[in-house]
């Protein structure tokens, strides 16, 4: 069955088209004239006609640009004419020249030259038509009506007002496909102008609704599938064909057809359990990477530039690091689909273009490992619309959503569909479209994906954790229904840093002393220029893109694992301002006190610590006691770099998270009560010590699921304390505050679970070849102690008749003792070691007495 629709419903369409285009500086507002100029001295008939003026903006720059006002990105025919440029002098007769050399180029794909569509006016009935804009990228043009262009894209020989033929062939009805499998969609479609642009939908309620599975296909007949894990009965296929004279045609399945649930899975879920509000695939624009904006962020000065500083950071290695795809592999076997989640943050560009089934990542293509890339933030709308603060075009936008976001987290982002940068700056200098963005500054931005919840478990009525409906999205979102992954976000709000003037910490905000938002610290305040355009204002304010946190090891094995395709001198400066960020997250203090170490640790930053991905991070005190001869004589927390063996000994203090099954779901999961690395099965935490920020309130972090579990903090404590009893003998003691990524027991945990692929094999050995993730030192004390002696029961050092008193004390009053000697452990008069101070240690007193 075929069916033809208004060229209205074609411009919906390509709203949703990709804009091919390039970064590039912007030229002075007379180098465009000229370039003008010299394009109607080649071509004179032009002058006059759509590519001179049009109603909507007469004497445009739209032959060369999509910004009809000219600047900004170019289109097929103006890259042509960019690179032709160098080539020629720089004068009238040279710019002609470089005009007349791509003549004979076909720019935009449509079959015909420059030539042909300036200067044919015989052969077609609508000519001259724009060199560089088509049925595909038409809907990038802007400040213009775009429809007063679709008549002259591509050179035709009648008006041809027939829409195009279309059959689909395949699927067509009664066929049964498995979800994450792929198979290919088939179809015919005919007209005499020729096909312009192909466009594929897929329904899963019989027509009801409409979503993308590939828009703006050029010279084919098929298209490869990945069937999304949805079951269904009622799937149909609509494929939609476009003339080269915009007229519209097409054809959908002629009967339903089934999506069936792939095998396998501890879990039952379906891509549905993991669905999110906000933009969705193929509701973004393209996605060049970083390449894109080297020209004007980039090689001007490494140590300011975007570029250099976000090629140091994990966040550019977002999609390459191989604990996440370790990690992803096991949460796929254990839940289908829950990759999906995952894949939303650490390879944006890939989810939102449409690459994501399955949720493996094994269809992202080599810009999708760019990670979290120039464009993933720039692209951002604040998800709530603030009037008179928001760009105003963002209420549209929002409005266009299906469903959008009601929280900050999981992914849940919007972003410009019409791929207009936005950043904080009113006053940048950019050679492409950009908007004033306060979200830009906001913490609420980094929330999107630092606050992580697994939709699949909501809190019911008792507070405990339990799956919902499976094959069904989370009927709350909110971080206090769902259950916790990460919740860096929400710890921040719920801090002292989250006020109007935050917290004094000069150490992390460079040119800040006070610092308020995950920006103040994450991309410091630097001074220097934001690009390398003229005119671009000198910022003592401009944001560090290095956005360090606490990755190192992982940072150094990306130059060796990937040779090919990151920068290892802007990894080697990312390291050391992590370990700079390390360094600084945590104050220590160490002293006597009696017969007992204190150590105090606090916290400096505006989260827990640590914070972020709970599954083998974790921070811990290392301590070392020496006698006199500097023999170690007992430690606590000892770390075995050979073995990657942190011994947790009575004493040991480790600040860490961990999640696990409670007693209801493990048997349901086939795995033990108890902690466990299957996160995406967690319904429960065993274990949260780490140390929570400036302002904590024990009510505000348990609404968010962000509670100590097996400690206590007082309101407002963002330190902890610690004793140690010092060992007889003891003349000195070293104390170590340690960081480490990722454990030996996750590595292993994620090399023994995986059966579904190599990736754990993989990182397992990249960890066991490369110095096991060891520790990184975050801070040191060292001290020398007062040696306790037993039977030195006033604690002066020594053992002599001045102890004779205080011992009988200790003896008969052992309370009186205490308060008599507060520094002094009446343990010491402990000489036989039975663990009493009573009148069998007498004798033995009197024996050390004598020598």
């Amino acid at each position: 069955m075929t069916s033809a629709t208004t060229r209205s419903a074609l411009r919906d369409s390509l709203h949703l088209a990709v804009l091919l285009c390039a970064l590039v500086l912007t030229p002075s507002a007379g180098a465009r004239s000229n370039i003008r100029s010299a394009f109607f001295a080649v071509y004179p008939n032009a002058v006059g006609s759509v590519l001179d003026s049009v109603p909507s903006h007469p004497v445009h720059c739209g032959v060369c640009h999509y910004n009809f006002n000219g600047g900004g990105a170019r289109n097929p025919y103006g890259q042509r004419v960019e690179l032709a440029l160098p080539g020629f002098p720089n004068n009238s007769a040279g710019r002609a020249q470089a005009i007349a050399s791509v003549a004979g180029i076909d720019a935009e794909g449509d079959n015909f030259g420059t030539q042909v569509e300036a200067t044919d006016t015989t052969s077609y009935v609508n000519t001259p038509t724009f060199p560089g804009l088509s049925a595909a990228n038409v809907g990038g043009v802007s400040n213009v009506n775009q429809a007063e262009l679709l008549d002259y894209l591509t050179p035709v020989t009648g008006g041809d007002t027939t829409p195009p033929v279309v059959t689909v062939i395949s699927p067509n009805g009664g066929e049964t496909y498995v979800g994450n499998a792929s198979t290919t969609v088939q179809w015919t479609a005919t007209d005499p102008s020729g096909i312009g642009a192909t466009s594929i939908f897929v329904s899963l309620d019989n027509g009801g609704t409409w979503k993308p599975l590939a828009l703006n296909l050029f010279d084919t007949n098929s298209f490869t599938w990945f069937v999304a894990n949805r079951p269904t009965t009622q799937a149909k296929i609509r494929v939609v064909a476009l003339d080269n004279y915009f007229n519209e045609g097409s054809d959908e399945s002629d009967a339903v057809f089934n999506v069936i649930r792939p095998p396998g899975g501890i879990a039952p879920t379906t891509l549905r359990d993991f669905d999110m509000p906000g933009s969705q695939p193929l509701q973004s624009p393209e996605f060049f990477g970083p390449t894109a904006c080297d020209g004007c962020h980039g090689s001007y000065d490494m140590f300011v530039e975007q570029l250099f500083t976000w090629q140091g950071g994990m966040m550019a290695h977002a999609s390459r690091d191989p604990l996440f795809l370790a990690s992803v592999s096991v949460a796929n076997q254990d839940a289908p689909d829950s990759g999906d989640l995952c894949l939303r943050c650490h390879m944006s560009s890939g989810w939102l273009r449409g690459r994501s089934v399955p949720t493996d990542g094994s269809q992202l293509l080599a810009i999708d490992k760019h990670g979290v890339s120039c464009e993933t933030c720039h692209y951002l709308v604040d998800p709530f619309y603030e009037p008179g603060v928001s760009p105003p075009i963002d209420a549209d936008i929002l409005a266009g959503l299906t469903n959008p976001p009601t929280e900050s987290g999981n992914g849940m982002y919007v972003v410009d569909p019409n791929g207009t940068r936005r950043g904080p700056f009113a006053d940048a200098a950019a050679a492409h479209d950009f908007l004033y963005s306060p979200f830009h500054r906001e913490a609420a931005l980094c929330g999107t994906c630092h606050d992580v919840s697994n939709p699949a478990f909501e809190k019911n009525g008792n507070g405990n954790y339990v799956p919902n409906a499976f094959d069904t999205p989370a009927s709350n979102l909110s971080a206090n229904h769902l259950l916790p992954v990460e919740r860096t976000y929400s710890e921040w709000l719920n801090s002292a840093y989250n006020s109007p003037t935050g917290v004094y910490a000069p150490a992390f905000g460079g040119n800040r002393e006070y610092v308020r938002v995950c920006q103040d610290c994450h991309m410091r305040a630097i001074t220097g220029y934001g690009c390398s355009l003229a005119g671009t204002p000198l910022r003592s304010d401009l944001p560090s893109h290095d956005q360090a946190g606490g990755s190192t090891w992982m940072l150094a094995r990306m130059p060796e694992l990937y040779p090919n395709e990151v920068n290892a001198n802007a990894i080697v400066v990312g390291i050391s301002r992590a370990q700079y960020m390390l360094q600084n997250a945590a104050d220590m203090l160490a002293l006597q006190q009696g017969d007992q170490l204190h150590v105090s640790v606090t916290n400096n930053t505006g989260h827990k610590l640590p914070t972020g991905y709970p599954e083998g991070r974790r921070i811990w005190i290392n301590v070392r006691f020496f006698n006199a001869a500097m023999e170690l004589i007992a430690e606590s927390a000892a770390y075995n770099a050979a073995t990657g063996v942190l011994t947790e000994d009575p004493t040991a203090k480790v600040y860490e998270t961990k999640p696990g099954l409670d007693s209801i779901t493990a048997p349901l999961v086939g795995e033990p009560e108890g902690p466990s690395f299957h996160f995406v099965l967690n319904n429960r935490i065993w274990k949260d010590n780490r140390i929570p920020p400036r302002g904590f309130n024990n009510a505000a972090f348990a609404n968010f699921g962000g509670a100590p579990v097996g400690a206590a903090y007082a309101d407002g404590q963002y330190w902890d304390d610690t004793d140690y009893t010092i060992p007889a003998g003891t003349v000195h003691a070293e104390v170590r505050l340690y960081y480490q990524s990722m454990s030996k027991e996750l590595v292993e945990f994620l090399r023994d679970e995986n059966v579904t692929d190599l990736n754990g094999q993989f990182m397992y050995d990249v960890w066991n070849n490369n110095g096991k993730s060891p520790p990184e030192l975050m801070r040191l004390a060292a001290l020398d102690l007062i040696s306790w002696i037993l039977g030195d029961m006033n604690c002066d050092g020594e053992l002599n008749i001045l102890d004779i008193n205080p011992f009988v004390l200790a003896l008969g009053d052992p309370a009186a003792y205490t308060a008599a000697f507060p520094n002094c452990n009446i343990a010491l008069g402990d000489l036989n070691n039975d663990g009493e101070v009573n009148v069998l240690d007498i004798n033995p007193f009197i024996a050390a007495l004598g020598g």
